[in-house]
């Protein structure tokens, strides 16, 4: 028996299409989201107090859970600024121009890099990896940062988490939840993973290339000055060069092997996620440290401009967070925040509004084949909303059990269905919090991203679920 849904239930939902509509259509969402932050608050406490005062703890909440994210990107922003003023990002990077000499290269370069490196480690310590090193090289080369953005955001947090092949994490909950053995969700579900990421990846370039020839491009960008500083690497503020050409060329070498004796580190001391978005992040303020008190021991100032660097990192992560952590502060409503902010006012066995309502389509759907496939797509969807990806695959996994039981068939089909749908939706492609690493690191804006991703997305979702028609 499914979940009563409540009038808190409705109108979540129905913010959640406000919300929607006005992202499609290029509009601020902050006073929508709070609106909708109020309106469940008044609803869950029954007083005015309560619903305002949930609004800023909800967006301590959502500060809360960002934080990490946050403070890697403002870190390897501030790690930048100084290799670029010093000369030495330059330097690193132009071996890699033989390699990445066009724009279609260092898009399907750059994202298979991210693939790989993300089924090693995720894709959150991947996209620091990978954009410090290649960003400037594929900018160089005519890929604007936008495209830059969206390669590796497609081929980390979509193929490569919705997958999971190496760590596993995704398989494992949906798998267990379903009552299925790991390796055969895992082997139902590479043709889904094909299918999604080829359909996905080849419409987003193609869309790309299109909008450049017609003029109709949108770069996104969240710095526009970011070429000027580009064009005045490796000078100081007086034109000269503050750093010497030997210094330079030994720091460009031995800044990558920094960052592969941290892959080989997170390796051998098994480290994944956080701890390994934490290893990249501490390397990196020991080489901003490093390089800073080299480059600025002939004028003194080293220790000043350690903490003008890490200004100019943390300014930028939270100019970029600034217009996520209103949407995220009303998105993670959808979870366990709400219990924890406004009570346990929510029906008993509910999982999460979100989650209650995957549940109640699941309940409301003719079972055969074809509309089985169709409701494993929208519930894992619809539990990705809340930013997470991997809230909601046991709620799929579960349900894809029960439809499997019912049609006599496809259990593991179903069940890496529900798995890729809700990882491709919630995991970093599609809504905008989840997606900052990549935009952050390329600077361009995180809804932007979200945009550019929407059309490739969704018809990726619509040829994985009719494939999957076909297998179950």
């Amino acid at each position: 028996m499914g979940i009563q849904l409540t009038a808190i239930h409705w109108v979540y939902l129905v913010f959640i299409v406000f919300i929607l509509a006005l992202l499609i259509r290029r509009r601020d969402t902050t006073m929508i989201c709070v609106t909708g932050i109020l309106a469940l608050g008044l609803l869950a406490t029954a007083t005015l107090s309560g619903s305002v005062s949930g609004i800023f703890n909800a967006f301590v909440y959502a500060t809360r859970e960002l934080l990490g994210t946050i403070m890697i990107i403002s870190i390897i922003v501030a790690m930048s600024r100084i290799l670029i003023i010093t000369g030495i990002n330059e330097t690193m990077v132009a071996p890699l121009t033989r390699f990445l000499r066009t724009p279609a290269m260092a898009y399907w370069g750059i994202g298979l890099i991210m693939m790989v490196t993300s089924f090693f480690f995720w894709p959150s310590p991947a996209v620091a990896l990978v954009g410090a090193v290649l960003l400037p090289v594929a900018v160089r080369v005519g890929l604007p940062a936008l495209g830059a953005a969206m390669a590796m955001n497609l081929f980390g947090h979509g193929i490569a988490l919705s997958g999971d092949y190496i760590i596993q994490g995704a398989p494992k909950l949906t798998a267990d939840a379903a009552g299925l053995p790991v390796s055969s969700v895992m082997e139902a579900s590479i043709p889904l993973v094909v299918v999604m990421g080829v359909v996905t990846t080849v419409t987003a370039f193609w869309m790309m290339r299109r909008d450049q020839k017609n003029g109709t491009w949108r770069d996104g960008l969240v710095s526009p000055g970011a070429e000027k500083v580009q064009s005045a690497a490796g000078e100081d503020d007086d034109g000269q060069a503050i750093m010497s050409d030997g210094l330079r060329r030994g720091l460009a070498v031995a800044i990558p092997l920094l960052f592969l004796l941290d892959v080989i580190g997170m390796f051998v001391l098994h480290l994944q996620g956080g701890d390994a978005t934490a290893l990249v992040g501490g390397t990196a303020v020991l080489i901003l440290i490093v390089i800073t008190l080299l480059a600025h021991r002939g004028q003194g100032q080293g220790l000043e401009k350690i903490t003008a660097y890490l200004i100019e990192g943390f300014t930028f992560g939270f100019k970029v967070f600034g217009p996520v952590i209103p949407i995220a502060a009303f998105f993670y409503l959808g979870d366990s925040a709400f219990s924890e902010l406004f009570g346990q006012v929510l029906p008993d066995g509910s999982h999460g509004i979100v989650n209650d309502l995957g549940v109640a389509l699941a309940h409301h759907v003719p079972l055969n084949g074809a509309a089985s496939a169709i409701t494993l797509t929208v519930i894992g969807a619809i539990t990705g909303l809340d930013g997470s990806g991997f809230s909601g695959i046991s709620l799929a996994g579960s349900i894809a059990g029960l439809f499997a039981a019912a049609i006599h068939s496809g259990a593991a089909t179903l069940t890496a269905l529900g798995q890729v749908a809700a990882i491709w939706v919630g995991g970093g492609t599609l809504i905008p919090w989840a997606l900052i690493p990549a935009a952050a690191i390329c600077g361009v804006s995180p809804f932007e991203l979200a945009r550019r991703n929407l059309k490739p997305v969704l018809l990726g979702l619509a040829a994985m679920t009719i494939t999957a028609m076909f297998l179950i």
